[in-house]
């Protein structure tokens, strides 16, 4: 185990609440004992079958085919360059493929857009934070419930009547999120005063207020220190393990990648080179090839 997992502080339950239309598999009922998410993988939520992107004469992606089933963690990894985002990019319909499909829940994706996408129960964070600077750690988890809010903008303007019930609903769901998170001290602190690993946390939590199926992480743990890494390596196991959700992530901590993924999927230059356990992956040849070089992976080292 790396020091970032395996010195993880045990990990308090927080019912966090699922959308209703949600599998009973998937939401256990409050006070039940969380099935471990390992022992219940399911079918194939996700399906990439023979991805292909191109930016000009840049090939970012060549005929990539892996499947992503429910309640897994799936990590996705490789040198800088290799795809990694791109291919994130192409699930939740920011780029659009010239080749292959990709299927959510059965479900093909065609012509997808971000919104679609999301409504669909996809939630993602990016690489770079994308947070509102000047509001308030409740405010920005709250905007992930926006594509779930039904009253107009007129209603929501002036907080009445059904507009103001339903804020307060979707406000109970970010405060749970919050206490889930571990920011409660942070909630009425702009975004913009918070230390770097304090903001990752609510970029993962605005991600969490859309309630998805498929979780997609974008380098959640880049730039964090070791105990910044071990509190996150616990939401995303939490997440995973209590709530049923999904993950597909990428991560260039091999040992984080290591202790918390149930598969790995490699990319080099935008082809796959491996898919399977971490175990197996570690020791692929063409996965050492890719990192350290042809001489030393004839090393062995």
């Amino acid at each position: 185990m790396s020091s970032a997992a395996s010195a993880a502080l045990p990990r308090a339950r927080v019912d966090m609440p699922m959308d209703e239309t949600r599998s009973a598999a998937v939401a256990p009922p409050v006070g039940a004992p969380a099935e471990s998410a390992r022992r219940r993988a399911g079918a194939p939520i996700l399906v990439v079958e023979n991805v292909s992107l191109r930016f000009g004469g840049v090939q970012a992606l060549q005929d990539i085919s892996f499947a992503v089933r429910e309640h897994e963690i799936l990590s996705i990894i490789g040198p800088n360059g290799a795809g990694k985002s791109s291919m994130l990019n192409c699930i939740n319909g920011v780029y659009a493929p010239q080749q292959g499909s990709i299927a959510l829940c059965g479900e093909a994706l065609r012509r997808p857009n971000p919104h679609k996408v999301a409504r669909m129960g996809v939630g993602r964070t990016f690489q770079n934070l994308a947070l509102f600077g000047g509001m308030t750690v409740l405010q920005n988890i709250m905007a992930g419930r926006n594509f779930r809010m039904k009253c107009g903008i007129a209603l929501q303007a002036l907080r009445l009547g059904p507009a103001n019930r339903e804020e307060v609903a979707h406000r109970e769901v970010v405060e749970r999120i919050i206490d889930f998170l571990e920011i409660q001290p942070w909630r009425h602190t702009t975004v913009d005063r918070l230390p770097y690993g304090l903001q990752k946390r609510v970029d993962l939590g605005r991600a969490l207020a859309m309630q998805p199926r498929l979780l997609l992480l974008d380098e959640p743990m880049a730039g964090m220190n070791v105990e910044e890494k071990q509190d996150m390596c616990r939401f995303v196991l939490d997440v995973n393990d209590e709530f049923g959700t999904t993950v597909v992530l990428i991560e260039h901590d091999m040992g984080v990648v290591m202790d918390i993924s149930d598969r790995v999927v490699v990319l080099d230059y935008g082809r796959k080179i491996a898919d399977g356990p971490p175990q197996e992956v570690r020791g692929n040849q063409d996965v050492l090839r890719a990192y350290l070089g042809a001489a030393a992976a004839a090393r062995g080292d």
